[in-house]
């Protein structure tokens, strides 16, 4: 047990070390890429994204990818997000992770799809829309592999490629992430978790879309080919830590859990928040969480001190049935169907639907 602590020890203060590299003061809206902070699965974006010790299986990827080690089988999944509702904006996700046996770990793979909707087509010779329309492309593609380590240490790592373009335009960049959760007391009970998502080079923009003419000289009638090179910037790396514990009810049939859990943003404000779960065998899971950070309560974004659409409220639901995959097995797989809703101002709220199945 001694030996464990010390693993842990000794990974939390490289992380913190790292952290502590690039950590700045707060540049709301100087980052790209901020679609990487977009939390696109139903479990944990019922939580805030604040399970970051208890979250498990393939949606560990967007939270902790050490969790992706408590895949037994093969997980699928299948989410929609309507983003911002109003706002016409959806991410469809997928993902897969697949058990490699007891000592190989678990591989995991992540698609997120952002359809942002039309653009009308302007140039500056042409600015009233004749052009027709657009569609920008925005896909980030993620590679994980975590393992067990020992009966209570979890381990894992995501490299994720991201992908943003226009018809004449584009951005390509790679993140890292890297986590860890201890697990440890009856049926796992407590649970500990740090990770630190979204490392990487810069991006830029570059394609034809940045070229055209221009005069040579003034007077002169001829032109010249001109490339305006776009600036590069940062993507938004976090650091963030959080735990959970298992209170059971009546035996194991019945169990509540609380997690608690801080973000720590590079190019946004701090945000720490609480969630919690009821479950009920294997069939139901009830889900509610709060996310703080300062000016979460103003009315007005922008106006107030409130720099977030989101007004930190989310609730989630998960209904499960496990089912056999063969007459002959004794070991049953899950079906489960999974929702979650967060509370904004402007817009609708954020609601995210998806279909899992464990075999």
């Amino acid at each position: 047990m001694n030996k464990n602590f010390a693993q842990l020890a000794v990974f939390v203060f490289c992380l913190l070390v790292s952290a502590s590299v690039f950590a700045q003061p707060v540049r709301v809206g100087q980052a790209g890429a901020t679609q990487l902070l977009i939390n696109s699965m139903p479990r944990s974006s019922a939580l805030n994204g604040v399970n970051i010790g208890s979250t498990s299986g393939i949606e560990s990827a967007l939270v902790n990818p050490a969790g992706i080690a408590t895949t037994e089988g093969t997980e699928l999944l299948f989410a929609h997000t309507r983003w911002l509702i109003g706002s016409e904006i959806g991410i469809n996700s997928f993902g897969l992770s697949q058990s490699m046996g007891v000592n190989g770990g678990v591989l995991g793979i992540q698609v997120n799809a952002f359809s942002l909707g039309d653009f009308v087509r302007t140039t500056v010779a042409l600015p009233d829309g004749t052009l027709g329309n657009f569609s920008p492309t925005f896909v980030n593609l993620g590679f994980s592999y975590a393992k067990k380590f020992t009966d209570r240490i979890y381990v894992g790592t995501t490299v994720r490629i991201i992908s943003e373009s226009t018809p004449e335009v584009s951005a390509n960049g790679v993140a890292f992430d890297a986590g860890i959760q201890y697990r440890t007391g009856e049926a796992d009970r407590l649970k500990l978790g740090i990770t630190l998502r979204n490392v990487g080079p810069t991006m830029q923009y570059g394609g034809d879309g940045l070229s055209g003419r221009l005069p040579y000289e003034t007077g002169n009638p001829y032109t010249t080919s001109v490339y305006l090179q776009a600036a590069k910037f940062e993507i938004p790396a976090v650091l963030s830590m959080g735990g959970s514990y298992d209170f059971f009810i009546a035996g194991k049939n019945n169990v509540v859990t609380v997690d608690a859990g801080f973000i720590s943003n590079s190019y946004y404000l701090d945000q720490g928040g609480i969630g919690l779960s009821y479950r009920y065998k294997q069939y139901v899971v009830l889900r509610g969480s709060f996310l703080y950070e300062k000016g979460i309560f103003g009315k007005v974004v922008g106006i107030d001190g409130r720099y977030n659409a989101y007004t930190g409220a989310a609730l989630g639901a998960t209904f499960q049935v496990p089912f056999k995959t063969s007459v002959s097995s004794s070991d049953f797989s899950k079906f489960s169907l999974d929702l979650s809703y967060r509370t904004t101002n402007p817009f609708q709220g954020t609601l995210v639907i998806g279909a899992r199945i464990d075999i």
